[in-house]
């Protein structure tokens, strides 16, 4: 067997198909010699009024489209947000959990709770009362916000821009891109001719 291979995986928690990639994209490591690295990526929104009147039916038609997707995993809730968030807080929150270990419990309850309405991701507060739930430190979050969080989160975006990343959830395999949580497939044909499957 060789030695095990990355994927990148640009993701960032305001997206409801990048919640929808969650699961499967945690699920890859199990099943394939692939590690995947969780890369946050801040999608710039424009916010209501800023958008023209198709964006505005884009948005709507996406909040459906992903609630669909959910229903056929057993439905969980997809609610659209209240406003447009910059998640910064709780992107550098990713960065904290992988850094201590418990970025695979801190990811699916941030998503579960902004898409209930019960997590605003870009209060620092909110975001280390989760860290503190988990059992970890919300002073050294709020210190590694404060501190080298921000550093690391803007040099994750700086490789977005050097993989030419538009969107999340993309998935980067090999230099091979795949936006979207339904590409999910197209991405395990990649690693089983890659010879990577378990």
């Amino acid at each position: 067997m060789g030695d095990s291979e990355e994927i990148k995986l640009y993701f960032d928690y305001k997206s409801p198909f990048a919640y929808l990639a969650m699961q499967p994209a945690l699920d890859l490591a199990r099943r394939y010699r692939a590690a995947v690295r969780w890369i946050p990526f801040q999608l710039r929104i424009k916010g209501a009024g800023e958008r023209s009147l198709y964006s505005e039916w884009k948005v709507r038609y996406s909040y459906m489209d992903a609630r669909r997707w959910a229903n056929r995993r057993g439905g969980f809730p997809i609610r659209g947000p209240r406003k447009v968030y910059d998640s910064t807080a709780a992107l550098v929150g990713a960065l904290f959990a992988q850094d201590r270990g418990f970025f695979e419990r801190y990811t699916p309850l941030v998503y579960s709770r902004f898409f209930q309405h019960e997590l605003e991701i870009d209060r620092p507060d909110e975001v280390a009362a989760v860290v503190l739930e988990l059992g970890d430190s919300a002073d050294d979050y709020r210190a590694f916000l404060a501190g080298p969080g921000p550093q690391r989160f803007e040099a994750g975006m700086e490789e977005a821009h050097a993989d030419h990343i538009f969107g999340v959830p993309i998935f980067v395999f090999r230099d091979e891109l795949f936006w979207g949580h339904d590409r999910i497939p197209l991405l395990e044909e990649r690693l089983q001719a890659a010879g990577l499957g378990l």
